[in-house]
């Protein structure tokens, strides 16, 4: 893997096909794949942490994030899915997967990935995955080992006992823990499903209780902030961290701070001029922000609350 990971990092962006192999993509899809197998469905952390949200194929903010978070070996991390995209110029996806999957391999019991509603075929072939990977290395199956890797990734996390993760947002089927200790792998997410909810759904201030998600055509749900303060209570924890929604200031809080949504790609589709955000989890549960604006191109550091996480 340090081959690799020196390989894809010499590439830049951009210079994969001159550097890295099929075969050599063929491999770490098959060694990062066992890796998530003998991992659980959710994943159980201990804090401290550092949490990304969204990449969305930009190879430029993945670097940017261990630059300032610090490298993977000195730093725990945790993303929470949606690696790429397929509609930026130049394409990353697989820069941006591929550097993400090395760390995965080389440092597996403190660098984590959930999925993403991306980490799914049928989005990522209509989203231009499929399409870059047969532009660059004129395979057809490769895409699918990619997806087999997808179909093997966590969807949720939970820190420090107290904070629950995952990529869209909790379901209507969420009852307790340990139906996310027991979602089976592999698995192409069903509809209607947990799964499906768990990479799709999207908080709304304006509705109480569940209803059908508009952006997503129905396929999964919006809720309101009584469903989030009522989750926790019956779940036992404190705050859901997710992502899957730009938000101008890189994150943004829901539902009286028991919900935070986290964006770490800057700039998103290089038509949004909002700022990116990492998270990072102390091991007393406070959490602490960095924000890389936008404009100014600079990092801040911005402490949301010392004494912990709620008051």
């Amino acid at each position: 893997v340090d081959d690799l990971l020196a390989k894809v990092l010499a590439a830049g962006a951009g210079g994969l096909y001159n550097k890295v192999t099929e075969q050599d993509l063929v491999m770490c899809c098959r060694a990062v794949k066992a890796v998530f197998a003998e991992q659980p469905s959710m994943l159980e952390i201990n804090p401290p942490v550092t949490v990304c949200g969204d990449i969305n194929g930009n190879y430029a903010d993945v670097k940017r994030i261990f630059a300032e978070g610090g490298s993977p070996n000195e730093t725990n991390y945790l993303f929470l899915g949606n690696y790429i995209n397929g509609q930026r110029a130049p394409m990353q996806d697989l820069e941006t997967i591929l550097i993400l999957f090395c760390y995965k391999i080389k440092y597996p019991e403190n660098f984590f990935m959930l999925r993403g509603n991306y980490e799914n075929a049928t989005s990522n072939a209509i989203n231009g995955f499929r399409d870059e990977i047969r532009n660059r290395y004129y395979s057809n199956l490769l895409w699918q080992d990619f997806n087999d890797v997808f179909n093997w990734m966590p969807q949720t996390a939970l820190i420090g006992g107290r904070i629950l993760c995952m990529h869209g947002g909790p379901s209507p089927r969420l009852k307790s823990l340990d139906q996310l200790r027991n979602i089976p792998r592999p698995q192409v997410i069903p509809f209607p499903s947990l799964s499906r909810d768990l990479v799709l759904s999207d908080p709304d201030a304006a509705i109480k209780g569940w209803q059908l998600n508009p952006r997503r055509g129905g396929s999964s749900y919006i809720f309101g902030q009584d469903v989030v303060i009522d989750l926790c209570e019956m779940l036992g924890i404190d705050l859901i961290i997710r992502g899957n929604q730009v938000v101008q200031e890189g994150y943004e809080y829901f539902a009286n701070n028991h919900l935070v949504t986290l964006w770490s790609s800057l700039n998103y589709r290089g038509q949004f001029d909002n700022n990116a955000a990492i998270m990072t989890v102390s091991e007393d549960l406070s959490v602490t922000f960095k924000k890389f604006m936008a404009k100014a191109r600079h990092w801040n550091i911005s402490v949301f609350n010392e004494k912990g996480l709620l008051d």
